[in-house]
C-alpha cells in the first residue's frame, strides 16, 4: 500500500516558515505534488549512492553527509529534560541541526585561526581561540558554557578568516533590515562586500607607499574598519529594506542590492 502524500495543511505550515505571505489552497496542493515529486527524484539517487559506499547496507543513508547519531542525540536530550517525559523525532532533528551548526561555527573560526598561523592543521590552540572569540568556556562539569555571546560574523572577520555565510547575514538582516532576504540577494551582497574590501585593500597599499597622502591612507583605514565591523553590511541592508518597502515588497531581492552604490 503506497504511502499517503503530505497534507496540504502540513506543507502550508512548513512553507509558511519561508514567507510572510498567505498561501492559497491551490498553491498548497501544488506544493504537495511538487514535494512528492522531489522525493521520487532524490530517493533513487540516494539509494544508488548509499549502496556505492556500502553494498551490504540495508538502510538508506545520507551519502553526502555524516550526521550526528540519532539515538545517542535523543538519549542525551532526554537526560536534560525537566518536566517533559520524552523527545519527539522533530525535536531530535532540531537538536542535531543545532549541535552540527555549533560544531560548524567552532570549526570555521578555528580554521580561520589556523590559516592566520599559516598551518594546515587545526590544533588545540586554534580551537581555544575560537572558543574565546565566541565566549565559550569549559564548565567544571566539562560541558561548554556560553557566556555573553557576540555576533558570530563580527568575530570571524576580526580573526582574519573573512567568512561570511548566508545564516550569519540572515541573522543580520533580521536585526537591521527587519525583513527576509532571498538567497540570490545574499549571494550578491557577499560578492559586493568582497569587491569593496578588495578595492579598499588596493587603496591602502597604494597610500601606504612612501610619499603617499597620509590623509587618504587614514580615510581608507577608517573605511576598512567599518567594513570589518560589518557597518557597511548593516547600512546596505537597511537601504535595501527601505527600497523594498517603497516598492511594496515583503523581502529583499537582488534588485534592491544591485541598485545601491556600494562605495557610498
Amino acid at each position: 500500500m503506497p504511502a499517503k502524500p503530505y497534507s496540504s495543511g502540513h506543507i502550508g505550515a512548513v512553507a509558511g516558515n519561508f514567507t510572510d505571505m498567505r498561501l492559497s489552497g491551490d498553491v498548497k496542493k501544488t506544493l504537495v505534488e511538487l514535494s512528492c515529486e522531489e522525493i521520487s527524484r532524490i530517493v533513487p539517487l540516494m539509494e544508488t549512492e548509499t549502496l556505492a559506499q556500502d553494498p551490504e547496507r540495508k538502510t538508506l543513508d545520507d551519502p553526502k553527509r555524516t550526521r550526528l547519531n540519532y539515538n545517542r542525540t535523543r538519549e542525551l536530550m532526554i537526560d536534560q529534560l525537566g518536566n517533559i517525559e520524552s523527545v519527539g523525532s522533530a525535536a531530535v532533528q532540531a537538536g542535531i541541526e543545532q549541535v552540527e551548526t555549533h560544531i560548524s561555527t567552532l570549526i570555521k573560526h578555528a580554521e580561520a585561526a589556523a590559516e592566520k598561523d599559516r598551518v594546515a592543521t587545526i590544533k588545540p590552540r586554534h580551537l581555544e581561540i575560537a572558543m574565546s572569540g565566541l565566549r565559550i568556556n569549559k564548565g567544571d562539569s566539562g560541558t561548554a558554557v556560553v557566556a555573553a555571546p557576540i555576533e558570530t560574523e563580527e568575530f570571524t572577520i576580526s580573526q582574519g578568516g573573512g567568512i561570511l555565510t548566508h545564516s550569519s547575514l540572515m541573522s543580520l538582516a533580521k536585526t537591521h533590515a527587519k525583513m527576509p532576504v532571498t538567497n540570490d540577494a545574499l549571494d550578491e551582497l557577499i560578492d559586493t562586500y568582497y569587491m569593496v574590501v578588495e578595492d579598499l585593500e588596493a587603496k591602502i597599499r597604494k597610500h601606504a607607499q612612501l610619499g603617499g597622502n597620509p590623509i587618504q591612507f587614514i580615510e581608507s583605514i577608517n573605511q576598512m574598519k567599518t567594513l570589518m565591523s560589518l557597518g557597511w553590511m548593516r547600512n546596505v541592508l537597511s537601504k535595501a529594506a527601505h527600497n523594498a518597502r517603497e516598492a511594496g515588497l515583503k523581502r529583499i531581492d537582488v534588485d534592491q542590492i544591485v541598485h545601491i552604490d556600494p562605495f557610498q
